[in-house]
């Protein structure tokens, strides 16, 4: 192969040097190479100033977030077999851990795939693309998924935010196959289907598996309260985990419903009520009925998308928490998770810490969680590294 080449400033190589996968365009030599001269998606050659070839990449011309690195080979073939590798290490992984084919198969850097996201249900994949240069390669990644893992269907969920900063369209659209709209899946031994066309992201969040996992600790015969439920991920699997009663809080009807049908399907719909209400205006009420439960369980949308919204999104962990510790019953525990990569592991214990005093509650935190291992971190990478969650005994 022989791809345009992406010329770097001098020292600007350190990045990936160190093993980053990614280029700005404030980074890039543009009077050896014009950002003009490519196109949206197009394979690059990647060259530091002195002449050093540093690999193959794709290129987006007219965003930031420039260029990415998909191999530090250059000339690369980025063809089936390559994805195919990819895929098979991936895969390797996943299958060494968990014994049921449900988890996310391909977490975009940390598997060497910038820009993809690929979620597994069984025989159904769904794919996430979030870059102009995966969107280029689409047809050829569906290839090599059909090569790897001959599923019976792979559903293309190209709507996330992320398209958004590549300027570029959103669509669902089928790629193989005929999939349902709920999927069956299993998680911790608890059975659910994920509504793969029209839930969040890919219909489910496989990050917090092993926090939910925890919850087997603390939830027999207790009464329980989640928050932010969505289809029952927490909810749910705490009834099956033994909890006496569970209630379930989220501003969609349809999630509710899906609560509903997964608490039939494990047979605990009598420990089961929902509430369709905002989360904030629910636990003001729930205070003032002097409503009391032994688990709260905080799992918000994230607050803090950028940067910019950092400051309103510390105010509503704060916010939520201390209205939660107002519904714990003494001694009680509280499990309070971000999803924001933009608020650190210190910064939600220091809202957790604050919210407690404020209370004037004691605070202890039992278990620090994170995102489970089909969700790896990239060292060099810190945005990978974007899941937190503390299980607090409270009194």
């Amino acid at each position: 192969m022989n791809y345009p080449i992406v010329y770097l400033k001098k020292n600007e190589d350190r990045r990936l040097r160190a093993g980053h996968l990614w280029i700005y365009s404030n980074e890039i030599d543009v009077q050896r190479s014009p950002l003009k001269s490519f196109k949206v998606g197009q394979l690059v050659n990647i060259t530091s100033y002195s002449g050093r070839p540093l690999g193959t990449g794709y290129i987006n011309p007219s965003v930031l977030l420039c260029v990415r690195l998909l191999t530090e080979q250059p000339n690369a073939d980025i063809n089936t077999t390559f994805f195919a590798d990819k895929i098979t290490k991936a895969l390797q992984v996943r299958d060494s851990y968990f014994a049921v084919p449900c988890y996310r198969l391909i977490f975009g850097e940390s598997d060497g795939l910038p820009g993809l996201v690929v979620d597994r249900y069984n025989d159904t994949l769904v794919m996430q693309i979030n870059s102009a240069g995966m969107e280029a390669l689409k047809d050829t990644i569906v290839a090599a998924l059909k090569a790897v893992l001959n599923p019976q269907h792979i559903l293309i969920r190209a709507d996330g935010g992320a398209r958004d900063l590549e300027n570029l369209p959103k669509y669902t659209e089928v790629a193989f196959g005929n999939p349902t709209s709920l999927v069956n899946m299993e998680e911790n031994g608890v059975k659910f289907t994920a509504p793969i066309f029209e839930g969040q992201k890919t219909g489910w969040f496989y990050d917090h598996r092993l926090n939910r996992a925890n919850l087997k600790s603390f939830v027999k015969d207790k009464r329980v309260l989640d928050v932010f439920s969505y289809i029952g991920g927490w909810g749910v699997q705490a009834a099956c985990f033994g909890a006496s009663h569970v209630t379930c809080i989220d501003s969609s009807a349809k999630a509710l419903a899906l609560v509903k049908q997964h608490a039939e399907l494990n047979n605990v719909q009598d420990k089961i009520t929902t509430i369709e209400q905002d989360a904030f205006a629910a636990l003001d009420e729930l205070i003032t009925a002097q409503q009391q439960f032994d688990v709260i369980i905080l799992d918000p949308p994230a607050f803090i998308k950028r940067r910019k919204d950092m400051e309103a999104g510390k105010q509503a962990y704060h916010r939520i928490n201390e209205l939660a510790l107002k519904l714990l019953k003494n001694p009680g525990i509280l499990i309070s998770a971000s999803c924001s990569m933009h608020l650190s592991y210190e910064d939600l214990i220091d809202v957790v810490r604050s919210s407690a005093r404020r209370q004037h509650c004691h605070a202890r935190i039992l278990i620090q969680g994170h995102q489970g291992p089909d969700h790896p971190v990239h060292p060099a990478i810190e945005e990978t590294d974007y899941l937190k969650s503390l299980i607090v005994h409270v009194e």
